[in-house]
């Protein structure tokens, strides 16, 4: 029982993650900055471009994505750079919860 409000504790921690990994319009920016593999970033008219997305949209997109860790930005003067964070914290947490989900299906296949 102690394992199963360890996994709720575990869900809780990483659900504003999931729900950021799980929006298409989200995944396709994921994309995007994964396909230009550059430290530089790209601007939101870049990613407006490859997205087919409006800026407004990209925008309220990149910003979720920003406060669950996923990207990051830098400004050159009145340019602002988005790029895909080096800070894999969130994305530990979400490993290891599934690693704990794995673990207790085993072990009940072997019931």
């Amino acid at each position: 029982m102690e394992r199963l409000e360890q996994l709720k504790k575990e869900f809780n921690d990483v659900s504003d993650f999931l729900i950021a990994l799980g929006d298409e319009k989200r995944q396709s920016i994921i994309i995007t900055l994964l396909q230009n593999n550059s430290c530089k970033g790209l601007r939101v008219n870049d990613l407006t471009d490859a997205t087919q997305l409006s800026r407004p949209a990209v925008s309220h997109h990149l910003k979720i994505l920003k406060q669950v860790g996923l990207i990051e930005m830098r400004s050159e003067g009145t340019k602002n750079y988005y790029f895909l964070s080096h800070t894999t914290t969130e994305i530990d947490k979400l490993k290891n919860l599934l690693n704990h989900v794995t673990t207790i299906i085993e072990k009940s296949e072997g019931k």
